[in-house]
């Protein structure tokens, strides 16, 4: 899975520079490649700019299951909970919380940089726990819109009662659809991460947040490995 390494705009960026490197191709490809190039670019500025925003946005998931993103700012914190697991980056910690059955445990370790995005570090740990991340998706679309077999189709929708831009993306033999609302929010995914399906849909978005999102779960068990612990 792509990590989330650098902001959303560094990817628009490299997408554009590559596509805009045209050479001898025709004209009609040549606009093809700056219209994918227009279609990356507002996505990812959009989603660079919900980076530093305060809001918390609730996924429905398959199965009937849910998840949940929460970022916030001074102090910047973050959060990603899905079904089993959550990950919160504060300005004291970096927690990873794992549940199995009627027992939860969180790790703490120490916080990132403090120049690094707390959803930055959140959405890199969460996607290596299998998890949708905006970054992903980003990604994603980059590199359908660097291949030139890729069919991109994009619309226009309401995501819970939100203004999205979607796209739907056919390419060797694979399929997969995004939303990104207006807010810069991911409004949608649908498709295959490493072989598996997932499906998420945003069902709800508040600009306001939970300062118990960004808590310990009621009772869960500590494992402290912070070095000033």
């Amino acid at each position: 899975m792509p990590a989330a390494s650098t902001t959303l705009r560094t990817i628009a960026a490299s997408a554009i520079a590559l596509l805009t490197v045209t050479g001898c191709q025709a004209l009609d490809d040549a606009g093809r490649a700056m219209g994918r190039a227009d279609i990356v670019n507002d996505l990812a500025a959009r989603m660079d700019r919900a980076l530093g925003l305060t809001y918390s946005a609730e996924y429905q998931l398959g199965g009937g299951r849910t998840a949940l993103i929460v970022q916030a700012q001074d102090p910047a914190r973050s959060a990603y909970q899905w079904p089993g697991g959550k990950l919160t980056v504060t300005a004291e910690a970096t927690t990873h919380c794992d549940a199995e059955g009627e027992r939860t445990t969180c790790t703490l370790d120490a916080p990132p940089a403090a120049n690094s995005k707390p959803s930055v570090v959140v959405f890199a740990a969460a996607e290596r726990e299998g998890q949708v991340t905006p970054p992903m998706v980003m990604g994603l679309l980059t590199t359908a819109a660097l291949d030139p077999g890729a069919v991109i189709t994009q619309s226009d929708t309401t995501v819970a009662g939100l203004l999205a831009t979607c796209v739907d993306v056919r390419q060797d033999g694979e399929h997969f659809s995004a939303c990104v609302t207006g807010e810069g929010a991911l409004g949608s995914f649908t498709g295959r991460i490493d072989g598996e399906p997932v499906e998420l849909a945003l069902s709800r978005y508040q600009e306001q947040v939970d300062g118990a999102a960004f808590e310990l779960p009621p009772g869960a068990g500590i494992v402290d490995r912070r070095p000033d612990s």
